[in-house]
């Protein structure tokens, strides 16, 4: 997993759509050393913006390359690309506050995974386990937001998570954000940058983001863009 990102903000919901919006669809791209898409929807049983029952469900896949030791070689250690692709469907709940929303979901998911080393290609077996997601979108004044992401899932034994702070300004909440991926094979990523979450075209809502890209297996430091992108099903 190059850096899940289902983070959908039910506080970024215009006061004109209040009421009349129960589905969401959602999709988002890390594009740099390692890269993942995910698309997905977020149904809520009553409606997303009040307190209740939800639904959260996302594919994606991805791609990061690897280095392996192949201790019977002479030839040295051997550069691996990894592909991933994992679903997973979650059931939670979102609490609301005047000061932001909450939500917390678990659910089952399932992943794949392929390495190749350009010549041949080695397919693993699918993995299922359980997600657990939660998010909490906070706005401490009416010109700040404070938005955090954990998301475990125990099919690869992974970890995402991020933060990001922004203050109101040119029509979206800007500042830094980091996010941290790990997985059982020892892989870790770091993403550190900066943001502009909240700003809208048309009907759909984005959020950008670019910076510095370190993962465990690489020599030095690389740059990253990102893009998540919601919009409400009519």
């Amino acid at each position: 997993m190059a850096g899940l990102v289902l983070a959908v903000t039910t506080l970024g919901l215009s006061a004109a759509r209040a009421g009349e919006i129960d589905t969401l669809l959602f999709g988002s791209l890390d594009a740099g050393a390692a890269n993942f898409l995910s698309v997905g929807a977020k149904v809520a049983l009553d409606r997303l913006d009040r307190p209740g029952f939800a639904v959260l469900a996302s594919v994606g896949g991805g791609r990061r390359n690897e280095t392996a030791c192949v201790c019977a070689s002479t030839s040295g250690p051997v550069r691996l690309s990894r592909y991933t692709a994992l679903g997973a469907t979650l059931v939670g709940y979102q609490w609301f506050s005047e000061w932001g929303v909450v939500a917390l979901y678990a659910g089952p998911e399932g992943a794949i995974e392929a390495l190749t080393d350009g010549r041949s290609v080695a397919t693993l077996p699918v993995q299922w386990g359980l997600r657990l997601h939660g998010e909490v979108w906070a706005r401490p004044t009416d010109e700040t937001l404070v938005q955090a992401t954990l998301v475990l899932g125990s099919a690869r034994d992974s970890a995402w998570s991020r933060i990001g702070l922004g203050y109101r300004a040119w029509g979206a909440y800007l500042g830094p954000e980091a996010s941290l991926y790990a997985d059982r094979s020892g892989y870790t990523k770091w993403n550190v940058g900066l943001h502009a979450t909240d700003f809208a075209i048309s009907a759909y809502n984005f959020r950008v983001s670019g910076g510095v890209q370190i993962e465990s297996n690489a020599r030095r430091p690389s740059p990253y863009v990102a893009l998540s992108v919601w919009s409400p099903l009519r």
